[in-house]
């Protein structure tokens, strides 16, 4: 655990991992994430939640070190896991049982062993988690919102100092969605929370700091804001019919397109003016995500 007059911090150096059949998820993962919380950005196979589950020490990788402020995580993970709060992308649950007996159940495998501590912990819980309303019901009845809260709040048991979440919005409707990224922001006010996602709104919405990952390789790392500078100069806009939508698409490396007043819109990565009536574009975290697989596919092409 870190001390109180420490900030936590997880350091992962030149993690890697691969299976039998030659596929390399994790391919020299370099990272420092410090409290707060952190964005994994990255497109479905990218190797994200094979490093979630590494650093929840549910996996070994090959080779590579990963440190929770003085805990070496892969020599001691049950130091870790004392000290960690994790929600998987595939988050299941006994679906008859009440949110309230789920999380006792929950507290008492987490070690919160006397009934009166358990009693605050959970209630506590569904507060912070605004659930406590619904605390009575089966969760086979709640929302896919609803559910995700449940998760965050089994997370939180025993007051965590890290805290992963896997694709949390995915499936979400636009008001619980925005809910529960309220509520992560709160939680990260204090300790290291990790979320990891392909939706770059979520990211771009909450992460002061971010990386992208593909390829099993993270290919841009910083605050969201330099990243989307580092694009400039390199991003171009050109509204188009539908017809010339096809051509675009031969002649350039498109990123986006998007219909506005009937019309196409289309965002375009090229190192120099393409003239032909682009014009350079005030890039976002959009351009800068598939910019970074855009140019990730090049380089893989060119090996």
């Amino acid at each position: 655990m870190p001390s109180a007059t420490s900030s936590p911090t997880l350091t992962l150096r030149d993690v890697r991992h691969g299976y039998p059949n030659g596929t390399r998820a994790l391919d020299g993962v370099s990272l420092t994430i410090p409290c707060g919380m952190f964005g994994l950005l990255g497109p479905n196979g990218a190797g994200k939640s094979t490093l979630m589950r590494t650093i929840a020490t549910l996996q070994t990788p090959s080779s590579g070190e990963v440190r929770f402020c003085d805990i070496d995580v892969l020599r001691e993970p049950e130091r870790l896991r004392r000290t960690l709060g994790y929600l998987p992308q595939d988050f299941g649950v006994y679906a008859r049982v009440s949110a309230y007996d789920m999380l006792d159940h929950m507290a008492v495998l987490k070690g919160i062993t006397a009934p009166a501590d358990r009693k605050v912990t959970v209630e506590t819980l569904l507060q912070q988690v605004n659930l406590w309303d619904v605390r009575k019901k089966a969760l086979a009845g709640f929302s896919g919102g609803m559910r995700q809260r449940f998760g965050i709040a089994q997370a939180l048991i025993g007051n965590p100092s890290l805290i992963i979440v896997d694709e949390p919005t995915a499936g979400l409707d636009p008001e619980e969605r925005n809910r529960f990224l309220n509520l992560l922001a709160e939680i990260g006010e204090q300790v290291v929370v990790i979320l990891s996602t392909h939706i770059v709104a979520d990211v771009a919405d909450l992460c002061p700091r971010m990386a992208v990952m593909v390829g099993g390789r993270v290919q841009r790392e910083g605050a969201p804001l330099e990243l989307v500078q580092g694009t400039r100069g390199r991003i171009w806009q050109k509204t188009v019919s539908r017809a010339e939508l096809a051509d675009v698409r031969e002649e350039h490396v498109l990123l986006s397109s998007r219909l506005s007043a009937g019309r196409t819109v289309v965002h375009i990565l090229a190192d120099h003016d393409p003239g032909n009536g682009f014009v350079s574009a005030d890039a976002d975290l959009e351009d800068v995500y598939f910019a970074t697989l855009a140019d990730a596919r090049r380089v893989h092409a060119g090996r």
